[in-house]
C-alpha cells in the first residue's frame, strides 16, 4: 500500500477514536453528575442493589456502576379515586367517588415496599369505602361524610406505613343514589317543605289570633277602667254637689233664724208664709180639675198664726248657737 494512503487511513482512525473518547467522556459526565431538584428524592442503585437516596442538591456518581433507579416527589399529591358502586345497609346501590391526598416520606420504602403505590392506595381507599358504606343506611351516608373520611384515612395510614407513604386526607366528592331513590328523596323533601310551610302558617295564624285576643282584652280593661274613673268622678261630683247644697241650706236656715231674732222678723216671716200659702194654693187649682178646699179657707190669718206659733216653739234660746254648723 502506498505510504500516503496509510497515513490518511491512520489519521481517520485517530479522529474516530478521539470522537469516541469524547462521546464516552460526555456520557460518563452525564452519568457521574446529578442535580436533584428541591422536594425530590432519587434512589441510587449500585450494581443493581440499593445504595443510597439522593436529597436535593448536586451529587457525583460512579459512571456505569451507579444509576438512578427511582425518582420520587416529596410534595403532597392529590389523586382522583375512580367512582364505584357501594351497597348501603338498607341495600341501596349508590355511586361514590373521592379525592385522596398522600405524601412520600421514605423514598426507599416507596421504591421497594410496593410496586405501584398510586394504584395500591386507590384500590385500598375504594375497598375501605365500600366497607364503611355497608355499615350505614342511605340517609346517614349524607350525614356521616366526616366519619367515613376519617375511617378511610385510618385504614390507609395503617396499610401505607410499610410503603413509606403518609395519607393526609380523603374526601368524598360525590354521592349519587339511583334515579328512583332520587325521585323518592325529592318527594320527601317537597313534602317536608310543605309541612314546614303549613306549620309556619298555622303558627302565624295562632300568633295573630293571640294578638287580636290580647288587644280585645286590653281594650275591655281600658274601657272598664275608664268607666270606673267616670263613675268615681260622677260620684265625687254628686257628693260635692250634695255637700254644697247642704251647706247652703244650713246657712240659709241660720240666716232665717237670725232674721227672726231681729225686730220685725217675726212679722216678715208671717207675711212670707202667707204669700207662699196663697201662691201654692193657686198653683194647685191650675194643675187639675178637682180642687180640694180646706175647711178653714176663710181663716187664712189663723193658719198663718198657727205656723207662727210653731216657729216660736222652735226658736233658739239665748246664748245657744244660732243654727246647725255648716257641713263641709
Amino acid at each position: 500500500m502506498h505510504p500516503q494512503l496509510l497515513a490518511q487511513s491512520g489519521a481517520g482512525f485517530g479522529a474516530f477514536v478521539l470522537i469516541a473518547i469524547a462521546i464516552v467522556a460526555v456520557v460518563a459526565l452525564i452519568k457521574t453528575a446529578r442535580i436533584v431538584p428541591q422536594r425530590q428524592a432519587h434512589v441510587v442503585e449500585r450494581l443493581g442493589k440499593y445504595h443510597k437516596t439522593l436529597e436535593a442538591g448536586f451529587h457525583i456518581l460512579i459512571p456505569f456502576i451507579d444509576r438512578v433507579a427511582y425518582k420520587h416527589s416529596l410534595k403532597e399529591i392529590a389523586m382522583d379515586v375512580p367512582p364505584q358502586f357501594c351497597i348501603t345497609k338498607d341495600n341501596i346501590a349508590i355511586e361514590i367517588d373521592g379525592l385522596l391526598y398522600m405524601q412520600v416520606l421514605d423514598a426507599k420504602l416507596a421504591s421497594y415496599g410496593i410496586d405501584n403505590y398510586y394504584y395500591a392506595a386507590s384500590q385500598l381507599a375504594q375497598t375501605t369505602l365500600r366497607s364503611e358504606i355497608g355499615k350505614l343506611e342511605l340517609d346517614r351516608t349524607f350525614e356521616e361524610r366526616d366519619t367515613i373520611n376519617a375511617q378511610v384515612i385510618s385504614a390507609l395510614d395503617k396499610a401505607s406505613e410499610p410503603w413509606g407513604l403518609k395519607i393526609t386526607r380523603y374526601e368524598i366528592a360525590n354521592i349519587k343514589p339511583p334515579q328512583s331513590v332520587q325521585d323518592a328523596l325529592e318527594k320527601q323533601m317537597r313534602a317536608e317543605r310543605e309541612r314546614r310551610a303549613q306549620i309556619a302558617l298555622s303558627e302565624g295564624q295562632r300568633e295573630a289570633q293571640i294578638n287580636v285576643a290580647e288587644g280585645q282584652k286590653q281594650e275591655v280593661i281600658k274601657q272598664s277602667e275608664a268607666k270606673k274613673l267616670s263613675q268615681i268622678n260622677e260620684a265625687e261630683g254628686k257628693a260635692r254637689e250634695i255637700e254644697l247644697l247642704a251647706n247652703a241650706t244650713a246657712q240659709g236656715i241660720v240666716q232665717i233664724a237670725q232674721a227672726m231674732q231681729a225686730p220685725g222678723g217675726k212679722d216678715a216671716v208671717n207675711l212670707r208664709v202667707a204669700e207662699q200659702y196663697i201662691i201654692q194654693f193657686g198653683n194647685l187649682a191650675k194643675e187639675g180639675n178637682t180642687l180640694i178646699i180646706p175647711q178653714n179657707l176663710s181663716d187664712i190669718g189663723g193658719t198663718v198664726a198657727g205656723l207662727a206659733k210653731m216657729l216660736d216653739s222652735t226658736r233658739v234660746a239665748p246664748g245657744t248657737p244660732s243654727g246647725p254648723p255648716p257641713i263641709h
